[in-house]
């Protein structure tokens, strides 16, 4: 106890080595293979050497810009699909939910006990053609009598937004759990409309949790193959698409590393505009 009295400033850093050493081991070293690898020219037949190839870059950047355009513009429409569907979701929960909040959440998790690869293919049947859904949307005339809606954009989209829910609902649910209910009695006393109390109360109150929700959401959906894999065709091919064919298919690992940090390089672009847009001393509970 008398070692741990005389060395109480060495206490912070103790508990963050043990995530600091996971951070480098998993993710500092391997980004480094990575950056060395997209560096190297040859083939698989003779193998790769390290050239300082930065050419890698700007030739994956000339021969997959439209995938990874792609890969952003479906992660940023499922990501505000996402927002819409589950901010009511999530605020019926925090002030409507009652005795039946835990059991509300649980069916929100729910679909993360079937395998990802099982709910997308769910969405083959769901979007299939002849099926109930894509029927009625040629009854209602949304799309033509020849019209369909698997292996289009739309289901692709679909798929991510549906895979990546419950990434924007809890978030949101755990900042509106936490809005002191009193501060909108207190706007509503001032006179305040619902709508106005909920735009200038609870709405800021819960913008951590949108913060959260949207990079937890925008972030493994900018990078999924998957959905496009087996909802879309090669014209819905995304960025993953081509990193995972190369990586594993054609075995060319440098433009498969270059086009990983090309990835990275833009979400973490994004995200910091967002967060700098959004205001960083907003992102305080």
């Amino acid at each position: 106890m008398g070692f741990l009295h005389r060395h109480r400033w060495a206490t912070p850093y103790g508990l963050l080595a043990v995530g600091l050493a996971w951070l480098a081991v998993f993710f500092v070293v391997p980004v480094y293979y990575l950056a060395e690898s997209s560096l190297q020219t040859g083939d698989p037949d003779f193998g790769y050497a390290f050239t300082w190839a930065w050419g890698n870059y700007a030739d994956v950047l000339g021969r997959y810009q439209d995938q990874l355009l792609r890969s952003l513009q479906y992660a940023g429409i499922a990501t505000l699909l996402a927002f819409v569907i589950s901010y009511p979701l999530a605020y019926w929960i925090a002030f409507r939910g009652g005795r039946w909040k835990n059991l509300l959440l649980v069916l929100v998790i729910a679909p993360f006990f079937v395998t990802y690869l099982i709910r997308t293919l769910a969405w083959q049947t769901i979007l299939a053609d002849e099926g109930f859904v894509t029927d009625t949307f040629r009854w209602l005339g949304i799309i033509g009598a020849d019209g369909r809606l698997l292996a289009t954009s739309t289901a692709v989209v679909a798929g991510i937004t549906y895979n990546f829910l419950p990434f924007m609902a809890l978030p949101l649910y755990a900042s509106l759990e936490q809005v002191d209910k009193r501060l909108i009695e207190a706007a509503e006393d001032l006179y305040a409309s619902r709508p106005v109390a909920f735009f200038k109360v609870t709405l800021p109150l819960s913008l951590p949790g949108v913060f959260a929700g949207t990079i937890l959401t925008f972030i493994p959906a900018a990078g999924d193959f998957i959905n496009a894999q087996l909802l879309g065709t090669p014209q819905q091919a995304m960025i993953g698409n081509v990193i995972q064919s190369k990586f594993l298919v054609i075995n060319d690992y440098p433009q498969a590393a270059a086009l990983s940090l090309v990835l990275m390089a833009a979400i973490v672009t994004i995200v910091v505009v967002y967060a700098r847009v959004l205001g960083t001393e907003k992102l305080a509970p």
